[in-house]
């Protein structure tokens, strides 16, 4: 993997070739003809040979210096971190306001409607972030194995099962959190639940590291060196500040999209890397806590890990790029956001395919003649139990995989039990709900003899 290029100094150049570097701002902007925003390791390679790279790089950094805005964020050296918003980035921006708009209709639903997310959603996408969430931190689990653990509350049998563990209780507290203004104690939470019960030396859960000893490595060279850990306690406490702020731009007040600020906040943690391990687990967990408490509802239902864990060289340049570039944090939010567009459609993509589920399932349970006898969540487990004659349901399983309380997952079970479909069976303490052999026959019989009571 090739070292990040260091930038050429903007002054150096411009007193070497001052004309150079005037008639290269006739021809370049803040971003290239595609619209990217590069940094000079990519941009080097992407100049024709006939072009003066320097001048160009310095054309394009004058251009970019009228619209980047500091924020009341700096890096260890004292100097303000900084953004612009390009075009691709502000539509991107918009695509996410209006995924996130009080009526988003796709194809026919509104899931600004709370019942119709129940409906065509079922399960919140939080055991898929909390999975590739801890495979991007080298987790070496399958998703299979990782979901059935979280749907049935198996105990972790390896480290790498309870990473995974882990982040899906982080993800439901950043969930439950999000109401909460950002103190040092909420950052901790998330630390020690992203941590609890590791085995990993010099790790505490909930507790900041004490020495310099952690490095940010890149094929055996430090990459980065955090702030000295007794800088932490007043650098995390200007993080928190930070994000409790208004950027709203009224009054006065700097504006910064609640997406952009979600990112930047995701971005200092894992610059500052309070943490001996698990730095990147709560950067993510801060990102769906801003989003959540700033309203961007769907974002319980997207996942970034996944594409973050697709592209991981990338996701560290981001990084880089910032820390490298005059702490010009467009780098990692532009790549952020590409992240964030992917996700997006892949959600809508979700949507789409569970609306077409979920109306063949209404028309097959009114087929059947209890369509309304049943809800969403009963037809689909109906349906499940008629393929898998054998295979148990427990409350906790129900619960855990439509995301509702144990009493209304206890409550869909008996429902199935009435129509003969399950059969409860006691394992230990536990009530286990077995689909029946002849299910299809009993309901068959079950159905008609009820019109016959009509």
């Amino acid at each position: 993997m090739a070292r990040i290029a260091q930038p050429p100094d903007k002054a150096a150049v411009f007193s070497r070739k001052p004309e150079a570097v005037l008639a290269a701002m006739d021809q370049y902007g803040t971003v290239d003809a595609k619209g990217l925003y590069l940094h000079w390791h990519d941009l080097r390679r992407r100049l024709p040979a006939s072009v003066d790279k320097e001048a160009s790089w310095v054309a394009i950094k004058m251009a970019r210096q009228s619209l980047l805005k500091p924020v009341s964020l700096s890096a260890a050296d004292g100097r303000p971190f900084q953004f612009c918003t390009p075009d691709a980035m502000a539509g991107t921006l918009h695509a996410i306001d209006r995924l996130c708009a009080p009526s988003l209709r796709e194809g026919g639903f509104d899931l600004s409607s709370h019942g119709q997310r129940e409906q065509y959603l079922v399960e919140t996408l939080m055991m898929e972030e909390a999975i590739s969430s801890a495979q991007l931190e080298g987790a070496a689990t399958t998703r299979q194995v990782a979901r059935d653990m979280l749907i049935r509350e198996r105990s972790p049998r390896t480290e790498d099962e309870r990473m995974v563990f882990n982040n899906y209780l982080l993800m439901k507290e950043a969930k439950r959190a999000r109401d909460e203004p950002l103190d040092l104690a909420l950052m901790f939470r998330f630390h020690e639940l992203a941590t609890h019960g590791t085995v990993q030396a010099g790790v505490v859960p909930g507790e900041p590291r004490q020495n310099d000893d952690v490095v940010v490595d890149r094929d055996g060279d430090v990459a980065h060196q955090p702030p000295p850990a007794y800088q932490l306690p007043a650098r995390l406490k200007a993080v928190c500040r930070f994000a409790n702020e208004q950027h709203d731009g009224r009054e006065g007040r700097a504006f910064i999209h609640p997406a952009v600020k979600a990112i930047i906040l995701h971005f200092m943690v894992g610059y500052e890397h309070p943490f001996v391990d698990g730095n990147g687990r709560t950067a993510r967990a801060l990102f769906y806590w801003y989003m959540l408490k700033t309203g961007y509802w769907p974002f319980e239902y997207i996942s970034i890990s996944a594409l973050l864990k697709d592209a991981p060289i990338q996701y560290g340049e981001a990084y880089l790029f910032t820390e490298t570039d005059d702490n010009d944090l467009t780098y990692f939010v532009v790549y952020q956001l590409r992240v964030i567009q992917r996700a997006m459609d892949a959600f809508l993509e979700y949507v789409r395919t569970r609306r077409r589920e979920y109306l063949e399932l209404m028309d097959w349970l009114a087929d059947m003649g209890i369509g309304r006898r049943l809800n969403h969540r009963q037809g689909m487990l109906l349906r499940q139990a008629l393929k898998n004659p054998g295979v148990g349901y427990t409350a906790k399983e129900v619960k855990n995989l439509f995301d509702v309380s144990e009493n209304t997952a206890r409550a869909d079970l008996r429902v199935l039990e009435e129509l003969e479909v399950l059969v409860p069976h006691k394992v230990g303490k536990t009530v286990e709900f077995l689909a029946r052999a002849d299910a299809a026959e009993r309901l068959k019989r079950g159905l008609k003899a009820s019109r016959r009571r009509r």
